[in-house]
């Protein structure tokens, strides 16, 4: 800010403002309205004139209502942050505010500041006080898009336009939108999708709101989202876009958010036209979505049925699209009262399908707006068929679920399904008794290599063939230091033999029926007691195969 008012005091340029026009909307009497102005670009120096020239007051990251003041030294002709030294100091106007109210008068002011400096050049401080309100007059470019420009090319224009290269979502322009039309309460719905977003993430912001927007909290608004603030499960934290995503493709039947936004406007589109009763009436089935996603009962059913899949914890999940796309299903389901044993078994296989054929990684709106749509022609369950029909039949889990697996990122989707589907079973980590793959991915455990590192590296091996998903297991931390840099036939060869009445030394499994349980399990080769460097890949293949194998199985109770 403080260097804003430099620019605009030394006549600087300091950019253009850009704003995009609402269109023009029929209202119900027949009579056309005109469209205000969207601001696109220059929020933060729009922020800046209202708070340090204008004296109003503006929301901070914690919307708390707040006053930046600039401070200026006429003599000096400069300006720095308000603090308290300048406060005291009467060298300085510790708020620029002032020189830009009515009833400010230059002469006095100068009168009195050259009283309380003896040493100061009156001339100078007149200079310097009209070069200060002299920036009123300057000139700030407005760059006004038309309203019937869409919004890929709005987006297009800003980001030629703006030097940063910021990337502006569909989200950010609905919730432009949104905030811009308060005749529908627009105003007050922003606020509540980002108090919600906000509370989802922080519980402890309740209270930040209570204490600084009372007129909120007083509202019908505010109690569908109290139950956060003693909500601290964060397998599903929304953000903005998320809500949006989801109220409107669930309110609407709709997936892509440009629609939201023209529908916003009162788009008609069998006429081109714009009309306020669409507009009214979208902004009422938006709250209505809104109201579905943030009920207390709707949020934590869909929560505890993607937990149930054995997806526990976020880092389990790496498509937010997927996560969100099920809530949307979730939600339509409810609506049209299915019963809730089907309820939860769609929603699961679902999430799990649109997971594993990434389903929404490349163009999400686009697939959203098929898949309602289709949901809304055939029903849930038999869109859901015919998708498994087509993508996950007997080619996909024996070849080309395979393939995928071959890959040496830990952070693969498909890998975080295997460990989700060894959660659901309940599975034992790899050669423990008694400890689960839950309490070690709970309790933020590692995965180990089962033919180790540091022995493949010693062979040669680069990090992107010894760190292949197939060589991972979700082993104890004891076990797998015992292990070391042994080979697989070195030390699992001790482990078959603590079968036999050996001392335990890896882990605490004494049963052969037991150990065979848990390769099995763990998807591991039964013979891996006989592998050694010149069999890691066809152990890797042979996992590989397994584990698909067990994704199947995973999927097909659901």
């Amino acid at each position: 800010m403080r260097d804003l008012m430099d620019s605009l005091l030394r006549g600087f340029p300091v950019g253009y403002l850009i704003a995009w026009k609402n269109p023009n909307i029929k209202l119900k009497d027949g009579s056309m309205s005109e469209g205000k102005r969207i601001l696109i670009d220059g929020q933060q120096r729009v922020t800046a004139l209202m708070t340090a020239v204008s004296g109003m007051k503006v929301l901070d990251k914690d919307y708390k209502t707040t006053r930046i003041r600039i401070a200026y030294h006429p003599v000096e002709q400069r300006f720095e942050v308000h603090n308290r030294a300048i406060a005291k100091d009467s060298k300085w106007l510790a708020d620029i505010a002032e020189a830009f109210a009515p009833s400010f008068k230059t002469h006095r002011y100068v009168s009195q500041y050259c009283a309380a400096n003896s040493d100061a050049d009156e001339d100078r401080v007149f200079e310097g006080m009209d070069l200060l309100t002299s920036i009123t007059t300057n000139q700030l470019g407005l760059i006004e898009l038309d309203g019937s420009l869409d919004i890929e090319t709005v987006t297009e224009i800003f980001i030629r336009i703006n030097g940063k290269g910021a990337v502006l979502s569909q989200a950010d322009f609905a919730m432009s939108k949104i905030a811009s039309s308060e005749s529908y309460g627009g105003d007050k719905m922003r606020k509540t999708i980002d108090y919600f977003c906000h509370l989802a993430i922080a519980p402890e912001f309740y209270d930040v709101i209570v204490d600084n927007d009372p007129e909120f909290c007083a509202s019908e608004r505010f109690a569908p989202m109290q139950w956060l603030r003693r909500e601290n499960d964060n397998l599903y934290d929304p953000d903005y876009t998320d809500m949006l995503r989801v109220a409107f493709t669930t309110q609407f039947g709709r997936g892509k958010l440009q629609d939201l936004v023209a529908l916003l406007s009162g788009r008609n589109f069998d006429t081109r036209s714009y009309e306020e009763n669409i507009a009214e009436e979208s902004f009422g089935k938006l709250q209505a979505g809104l109201n579905a996603f943030m009920n207390e009962s709707h949020f934590k059913r869909f929560v505890m049925i993607i937990r149930s899949s054995g997806f526990i914890l976020p880092s389990l999940i790496n498509s937010g699209n997927a996560l969100n796309f099920a809530y949307v299903l979730f939600l339509h389901l409810r609506a049209q009262k299915a019963e809730p044993a089907e309820i939860e078994t769609i929603v699961r296989r679902w999430f799990v399908m649109s997971i594993l054929t990434r389903r929404y990684s490349g163009n999400a709106e686009s697939s959203f707006d098929l898949d309602i749509r289709r949901i809304h022609e055939r029903g849930a369950l038999e869109h859901l068929q015919s998708i498994e029909q087509a993508d996950l039949g007997d080619a996909f889990w024996e070849f080309g679920l395979v393939q995928d697996l071959d890959t040496s990122a830990s952070s693969s989707p498909l890998f975080k399904v295997f460990l989700a589907a060894q959660i659901k079973a309940n599975d034992k980590a790899f050669l423990s008794k008694d400890i689960t793959v839950t309490d070690i991915v709970l309790n933020r455990g590692e995965l180990h290599h089962i033919f180790p590192r540091n022995f493949l590296k010693k062979h040669g091996f680069p990090r992107q063939r010894y760190n292949q998903v197939a060589n991972f297991a979700v082993t104890q931390t004891e076990t797998n230091i015992k292990i070391r840099d042994r080979e697989p036939a070195v030390y699992f060869a001790d482990v078959v033999q603590q079968t036999n009445g050996r001392e335990l030394s890896y882990g605490a499994i004494s049963d052969a029926d037991e150990l065979a349980a848990n390769l099995a399990a763990n998807c591991i080769p039964a013979d891996l007691h006989r592998m050694g460097i010149d069999d890691y890949d066809d152990f890797l293949k042979a996992r590989r195969a397994l584990m698909a194998a067990k994704l199947k199985a995973y999927y097909s109770v659901l």
